[in-house]
């Protein structure tokens, strides 16, 4: 018999994130048979940006998340620097770059033990937050109490990887000093004392704690190796300049079809966006520069507010398992397990470049160019946060924006399904996973996490009419 289950919303997620799957017996075995992915917001931070002054982007755009706003903030500036034809200077682009840095390995330490950890372990029972899942837990208590206090380790570490953001940032969220041209901030020897220290601890706990952990977790759940695939397809845009013309990055952009290690040069205008499953007015698969943003709720076969990019009109993964993979670092396989490995190792990659650019770093040596705003312009600036590929599309007329087009690394790894009728990356990764008990899917959390999602802010949605078992997870 089947049984059709909701998972609303979505918890240890930035954002509301609706799942609803399928479930169904196949060959004898329960399984996942069809499924889908309900963004329930609808932000608009494009509709806020047009009439203004274009470098007004970078300060609004950070405010679409508090969890990764430097992605944002450093990908407004990056269009703007091609906007205005204006160069960064190398401490410019180191500065970003260490800013930058600091909030991936905040980002990944709070993915793994804060979001992810308890689909694994079983915490502390205070009432009224019990667990609702009784089943799989395959750690002994001494693991446990382990792993736990690891756990509360890493709210430390998290709080010093903030404090890292804002040694050259300003503060954290929403550092204010990215700007076309470069960098606020100057690199004096105390900000660089201070920012180097924290660095040093927390490639220690990196190191020492951080990816034994993943690598213990990952085979105690090797199972989870074979779970979760995806299509297989992994994207990047790339990331961390290295040199001053920009030619060089720490991860290069690329793609690799199907989990094969032949990468690809990227053709950033192959990529388009297709609307008929979201809930916007329908027009063809267009280019992000031309893409327009006119909700129509409801509409007939849509169910959520995020939009389906596609390269090629393929869909395709991004994040840290796509980096790594694309440059070589990790390709063990593309699953649950090796997103959180390749998270891991990510972490320490950049957590070691970073110890080589502080030390790059020139306190004398200036950190902006001069730019001029110009009256016309279309320029893309495109990044990676640490949830993924990230692009900041703008076109400026008459000395204001006139289009801005955010393509968010979860509104790849998160999409419906296209023009085609092709699901996206997390629908197809939960499709064909065996459930062990109907009643307690946990399978379904462990792979959803494994993507970290980030919906951003709060909305709740109603969906009348519709039947079906809704977990609430904790």
């Amino acid at each position: 018999m089947k049984i059709t289950a909701a998972f609303d919303p979505v918890t240890r997620i930035e954002g509301h994130l609706n799942i609803e799957i399928t479930i169904d017996t196949v060959n004898g075995l329960q399984q996942v048979v069809d499924a889908k992915a309900v963004g329930g917001l609808f932000r608009g931070f494009e509709k806020l940006l047009i009439g203004r002054d274009p470098r007004d982007a970078q300060h609004i755009t950070e405010r679409i998340c508090g969890v990764c706003p430097v992605a944002h903030g450093l990908a407004a500036v990056r269009a703007l620097d091609i906007a205005f034809g204006v160069s960064v200077p190398a401490n410019g682009r180191i500065l970003r770059n260490l800013t930058n840095g600091s909030n991936f390995v905040e980002s990944h330490v709070l993915h793994f033990y804060l979001l992810c950890l308890p689909d694994y372990i079983k915490g502390p029972v205070a009432a009224p937050w019990q667990a609702d899942w009784d089943i799989d837990r395959r750690l002994g208590n001494a693991d446990t109490e382990r792993l736990m206090r690891h756990y509360l380790q890493a709210l430390t570490v998290r709080r010093k990887a903030d404090q890292m953001t804002a040694v050259f940032g300003g503060r954290c969220p929403h550092p204010p000093a990215f700007v076309p041209g470069g960098f606020t901030a100057n690199p004096r020897p105390d900000r660089i004392a201070t920012f180097a220290a924290i660095l040093d601890e927390l490639t220690a706990f990196i190191e020492s704690t951080y990816i034994p952990d993943v690598e213990f977790v990952a085979n105690v759940y090797a199972d989870y190796r074979f779970w979760g695939r995806g299509p297989g397809n992994l994207l990047a845009y790339g990331a961390f300049e290295l040199d001053d013309a920009q030619t060089s990055r720490l991860f290069a952009p690329g793609i690799a079809w199907n989990g094969t290690d032949a990468v690809e040069a990227l053709d950033t205008n192959a990529i388009h966006e297709h609307v008929l499953h979201s809930w916007f007015r329908n027009h063809a698969p267009a280019a992000p520069e031309e893409s327009p943003t006119e909700p129509q709720h409801p509409k007939n076969g849509a169910y959520t507010w995020l939009k389906a990019p596609r390269y090629l009109d393929e869909p395709c993964e991004v994040g840290p398992l796509a980096r790594m993979w694309v440059n070589g670092d990790y390709r063990q396989g593309i699953s649950t397990m090796d997103r959180h490995l390749a998270r891991a190792h990510e972490a320490l990659k950049i957590a070691r470049a970073m110890k080589h650019w502080v030390a790059e770093l020139t306190p004398e040596g200036p950190v902006c160019n001069v730019f001029v705003p110009v009256d016309a312009a279309g320029a893309a600036g495109l990044t990676e946060a640490p949830r993924g590929a990230l692009g900041h599309w703008v076109r400026i007329e008459e000395g204001r924006i006139a289009h801005y087009q955010v393509i968010s690394p979860t509104t790849w790894n998160v999409s419906p399904r296209d023009d085609a009728g092709v699901p996206g990356p997390l629908e197809q990764a939960l499709l064909g996973v065996p459930i062990e008990n109907a009643e307690q899917p946990i399978e379904i959390m462990r792979i959803i996490h494994s993507f970290d999602p980030c919906l951003d802010c709060a909305t709740h949605v109603m969906r009348p009419g519709k039947q079906a078992k809704v977990y609430q997870v904790r």
